[in-house]
């Protein structure tokens, strides 16, 4: 489960550096609506992976 995690959280953050590396409209302190949810993906999955890795060493 926790590769499946980390694999989805890599692929989103390679969407999201993808969107943001060919759309004019992102920058780095503003997004358009896709690269807003891309971003926002990508951090709902980094958060949940790095909780996993927290938990895991307690």
């Amino acid at each position: 489960m926790a590769e499946d995690l980390y694999d989805r959280y890599q692929l989103a953050y390679g969407a999201h550096r993808a969107h943001h590396g060919t759309c004019t409209a992102c920058t780095d302190t503003e997004r358009c609506p896709a690269g807003q949810r891309l971003y926002g993906t990508f951090a709902r999955l980094q958060e949940s992976y790095l909780n996993r890795q927290r938990a895991q060493r307690c």
